[in-house]
């Protein structure tokens, strides 16, 4: 069965964008973070995305932008395979996009039971959240970035109950990002 990983930045106070929707507080990097994210963005994996945050990555990392600031990245982003699950779009022009329309959590599960590589979620908080609910994902990847934005959205806002998670790693960062992995607790 294939794993369901989701990585998002979030803000010391939890929040994965501003009160304004906006997330470029979370591209402030060195080279030693660029070089771990690049890393993770090796082509290797499935990336699943909501409408919103879709449409935000096939604006950018197709860009000559995106290719001339972070050729890696952007090498990985455009290969990988993606999902995109929205009711609203009618098609997915990003390379090797594959759009969904059907009921998430039943998408999901017949992801997760196909062969294939494993999937990673990034931004979507949406589906992050009710995919948490359904405990449908697999571990929780956070960089946690240095700074207090007062308000945004969280990940978690739509989840009803508490759930316990244990931590599987952690590692510091010079520009004092923080990140750590947590699988859901039985």
């Amino acid at each position: 069965m294939r794993k369901l990983v989701v990585f998002n930045m979030v803000s010391l106070d939890g929040y994965f964008v501003d009160a304004a929707g906006d997330m470029s507080w979370a591209h402030k990097h060195d080279d030693e973070w660029n070089t771990f994210v690049s890393g993770n963005a090796s082509g290797n994996g499935m990336l699943l995305f909501g409408r919103v945050t879709y449409d935000m990555m096939a604006g950018y990392w197709p860009s000559p932008m995106a290719l001339q600031n972070s050729p890696v990245v952007a090498k990985g982003m455009n290969a990988m395979p993606k999902i995109v699950f929205s009711r609203t779009l009618d098609k997915a022009s990003w390379n090797n996009t594959t759009l969904l329309k059907g009921d998430l959590a039943t998408e999901v599960k017949k992801l997760k039971a196909a062969p294939g590589p494993d999937m990673v979620i990034l931004g979507s908080g949406n589906i992050v959240s009710q995919l948490a609910q359904l405990n449908l994902i697999d571990e929780f990847q956070l960089a946690i970035s240095p700074i207090v934005l007062g308000k945004g959205r969280t990940l978690f806002e739509t989840v009803p109950k508490r759930f316990n998670l244990k931590l599987t790693n952690s590692r510091t960062f010079g520009n004092g990002t923080v990140f750590v992995c947590y699988q859901p607790q039985a």
